[in-house]
């Protein structure tokens, strides 16, 4: 403006000012630039707080396995009823300045996801590590793989999914290598620090010339493979005598009879709660879920009387079987054969099992099998408390022989099976790395170190402080804690550790994704959500926002006692 126009201004509409010198002007635009710089401040805080809420809730949706449309359909209309219930209206305003629509929450939850799998990266570059894989079939058609790796970080050995990807065509060895491969190559991942690879078996993961496994062994020359211990227990007991298989086969039949009907589901459960029964109902057995074989039996022999009642006037052909007797014994065998046999199974599974964990639970259930067998040779069956519970219910002073028969050929095939599976050779092996599951009992050099190695082991061994460490800590994570004092002991203890023996991760991680991607999400890309509920690694939230340009859908400033919303 022109100065004569600027006083003129001054003048008609500011004159309460015109008698003012120039330093009150100075104070007023000094008040005025802070007021600019603590309202740009605050708005920034706002942004910022805004955005780390925002990957929060992201985080727990992602963990959760929920649908990404719930943060802006249910959390964020509750979280803002909530604080509107228990502050007031300005603060619940503020919380309504979350962004968290369906694309945000998506985005979020890929910002988290490439963080971890960006610092997985940079630890797998410079260690040893071992693999487990499986393939399955999801929701959409898709053939997706998915990979494990375990390798020591820290004071501890660490387990974390490493690819969850779908296969562009085919399932075989070549497209399952070229897929890992590739992945490897692209992400600076090195073959030479690969130790082992566990799979379930299949034949396109170990088939002599095309299977994947073999692949990998021609590029990662160190590398070894495994047989999952859980799939070859399985193989093992799953041989049986014509009578017993009979007996399974038409209890499954009766089960489904029942459950597989709504009405007759309905109906008996109106007659198991009149009669007082424990239980009101049966348990479905498919052949997938093997593992529910000894649950669905037991189920069974204890509602026998309720089934019973329930086909007095059906004319289903199987239910004169519920009134004999040795079939009735039978069931009862199956019903606790089975069961002990879940508990090896599910002994088995689980978390950072070792080589030396998997290798004295097979050994011990070889020598159950051995205790059972001579026992019902022997004419005996106290080792099966439920039997003999049955036996004692319906007055059988003394099982027929048959039956007998029955029991000793079912136990010495399951006896010859897990010979053939878990051959003698394999705890041959481990004794020459004895060393590493108790040091401390070690008399004689290992074959496995050498002169100078077995020195530090003595070293080691003679120190009493360690010992009650080693007594007071898991194995692989007091082996962790001595590699800045004994290296060379400690990287030979790990090699033997690091190594899978069942794809239980690949199974459960299977799980977590059907959960994930279900029916009503099967355009969903569950790579990102798969890999923040499987990994081991949280992301550093505080810092992902720190290098994030923070937007809302809209903020308010107050002037003057007004509110303006501004759009961004």
């Amino acid at each position: 403006m022109f100065p004569a126009k600027l006083l003129r201004h001054f003048q008609n509409l500011h004159p309460e000012y015109k008698e003012k010198n120039v330093v009150f002007f100075e104070r007023k635009r000094e008040q005025l630039l802070k007021t600019k710089s603590f309202m740009h401040h605050a708005s920034q805080t706002v942004h910022e707080n805004a955005t780390e809420a925002s990957y929060i809730v992201s985080y727990k949706i992602a963990m959760a396995g929920e649908a990404h449309t719930i943060a802006e359909k249910l959390i964020k209309p509750c979280a803002i009823e909530m604080v509107r219930c228990m502050h007031d209206e300005k603060t619940a305003k503020e919380v309504s300045k979350i962004p968290l629509s369906n694309d945000t929450v998506t985005r979020r939850i890929k910002d988290l996801s490439e963080v971890v799998k960006t610092e997985l990266f940079s630890r797998l570059k410079s260690r040893k590590f071992a693999l487990q894989m499986d393939e399955s079939t999801d929701v959409a058609g898709l053939a997706v793989l998915l990979v494990f790796v375990r390798y020591e970080f820290g004071f501890s050995i660490e387990e974390d999914l490493l690819i969850c990807e779908a296969l562009e065509s085919n399932t075989t060895g070549a497209e399952i290598f070229n897929l890992v491969n590739k992945y490897f190559i692209t992400n600076g991942i090195s073959w030479d620090n690969c130790i082992d690879v566990c799979t379930d078996g299949a034949k396109a993961m170990v088939g002599k010339t095309a299977g994947a496994v073999s692949r990998i062994k021609s590029i990662a020359k160190s590398c070894s493979s495994s047989h999952c211990i859980i799939h070859r227990q399985a193989l093992a007991v799953k041989n049986m005598p014509l009578s017993l298989k009979t007996v399974l086969e038409e209890s499954v039949k009766i089960i489904n009879f029942i459950k597989s009907r709504p009405l007759n589901m309905r109906l008996f459960k109106i007659l198991c709660d009149d009669m007082g029964s424990l239980h009101n109902s049966l348990l479905l057995h498919t052949e997938v879920r093997w593992l529910s074989r000894g649950k669905i039996l037991l189920r069974l022999l204890e509602l026998r009387t309720e089934v019973h009642a329930f086909f007095l006037d059906h004319p289903f052909d199987l239910k004169s079987r519920l009134t004999d007797k040795n079939w009735l014994i039978r069931l009862a065998y199956l019903a606790e054969i089975f069961s002990k046999l879940n508990e090896v199974n599910l002994s088995l599974q689980g978390k950072q099992i070792t080589v030396f964990t998997a290798n004295d639970k097979i050994r011990s259930f070889i020598r159950k099998l051995q205790f059972w067998l001579g026992s019902v040779e022997s004419g005996e069956f106290d080792c099966f408390p439920t039997l003999k519970e049955f036996c004692i219910d319906m007055n059988i002073e003394e099982l027929p022989q048959e039956i007998f028969n029955d029991m000793a050929n079912h136990l010495r095939n399951i006896c010859s099976s897990v010979t053939q599976y878990f051959p003698n050779e394999l705890s041959t092996n481990l004794e020459k790395h004895f060393w590493v599951k108790n040091p401390f009992v070690i008399r004689e050099k290992p074959q496995s170190l050498s002169g100078q190695e077995y020195e530090k082991l003595i070293d080691m061994t003679s120190d009493s402080l360690l010992k009650l460490k080693f007594e007071n800590q898991p194995v692989a994570e007091f082996w962790c804690s001595l590699k800045q004092e004994y290296p060379e002991l400690t990287k030979k203890a790990i090699l033997v550790l690091l190594p899978f023996v069942s794809t239980y991760l690949c199974e459960t991680g299977f799980s977590s994704y059907i959960f994930t991607k279900n029916k009503y999400r099967n355009r969903l890309n569950a790579e990102p959500d798969i890999r923040l509920q499987l990994s081991s690694i949280k992301p550093n939230i505080k810092e992902i926002c720190k290098n994030k340009i923070h937007h809302l859908s809209h903020y308010s400033v107050n002037k003057n006692g007004n509110e303006y919303y501004i759009i961004l």
